[in-house]
C-alpha cells in the first residue's frame, strides 16, 4: 500500500468512527427522548442494546479484520458511515409516516442494519476467499 492510499485509509477511518460515535451517542438520544414517558426500564435497557448492537457490531468487525487489505476495510468503514447517517435519520422521524408508532423505528432499524453489515461481512469474506485461490 503506498504512502498516499494509507493516508486515505487512515482518514477514511477516522472520519468512520467518528461517525460510529455520533451515530450511536445520536441514535441513543432519540431513542431515549421517543421513550420518555416509559416507565419500564427493563424495556428501556432492550431498547438501548437493541439500538447500541449494530454500531458494537460494525465497531468490533472493523477491529477483527485489521489485518485485512485496505480496500476491505474500506467496505468496513464506509458501512459505519452509511449506516450511522441512515439511522440517525430514520430515528429523528423526519421520514417516518404520521401513523407509525414510534418505536417501530427502533425496532426494524437494527435489524436491517444487521442485515446489510452480515451481508457486507458474507460478501467481503466471500472474496477474500477467492483472493487466496
Amino acid at each position: 500500500m503506498t504512502k498516499n492510499n494509507k493516508s486515505n485509509q487512515n482518514i477514511l477511518r477516522a472520519t468512520a468512527l467518528t461517525t460510529l460515535f455520533v451515530g450511536t451517542i445520536g441514535s441513543i438520544y432519540f431513542m431515549l427522548n421517543v421513550g420518555s414517558n416509559q416507565k419500564s426500564i427493563i424495556l428501556i435497557v432492550l431498547f438501548t442494546i437493541w439500538v447500541m448492537s449494530p454500531f458494537v457490531g460494525l465497531f468490533f468487525a472493523t477491529r477483527l479484520t485489521k489485518r485485512r487489505t485496505g480496500n476491505l476495510n474500506s467496505r468496513y468503514y464506509l458501512t459505519m458511515i452509511v449506516l450511522s447517517i441512515f439511522s440517525l435519520t430514520a430515528y429523528s422521524g423526519i421520514l417516518t409516516p404520521t401513523q407509525t408508532k414510534p418505536a417501530f423505528n427502533f425496532l426494524v432499524v437494527p435489524f436491517l442494519s444487521w442485515l446489510i453489515i452480515l451481508s457486507i461481512i458474507f460478501i467481503t469474506k466471500r472474496q477474500n476467499l477467492k483472493q487466496h485461490q
